[in-house]
């Protein structure tokens, strides 16, 4: 029998504070939480991947460098140019402008604890 992975199942950005990382998820990205999360953890339900906010998992050096370094991470919306009004108002640190890509209109952000974000969409 042949073992092979399916693609992404979940995502789970590890932070600081998981509460303030979820309060950012939540009022900065719309996102909604799952009805369980496991200790230490906030699960949204996000489609068609689960994502959470987590505390760090032992051996993890949240200050050896910015988190997530050489990971893209890619949120699909509705509309790129009204989440980035919106993150722009709300004062969230905006990386790159709004640009054409092949998947629509794409900017990155930071969030929660420095995080590179990018989101695409119509």
């Amino acid at each position: 029998m042949t073992v092979r992975i399916e693609g992404p199942d979940f995502v789970a950005l590890q932070v600081r504070d998981v509460e303030a990382a979820a309060a950012f998820c939540e009022h900065h990205l719309g996102l909604r939480r799952a009805p369980a999360s496991p200790p230490g953890a906030v699960v949204f339900d996000t489609k068609p991947i689960p994502m959470a906010v987590r505390q760090p998992l032992p051996g993890t050096d949240l200050d050896a460098g910015r988190p997530g370094l050489g990971v893209a991470l890619w949120f699909a919306t509705s509309d790129a140019h009204a989440l980035h009004d919106r993150l722009t108002t709300s004062g969230v640190e905006i990386l790159t402008p709004v640009t054409d890509s092949p998947f629509g209109p794409m900017f990155s952000f930071t969030g929660p604890e420095g995080y590179v974000l990018t989101a695409h969409g119509a």
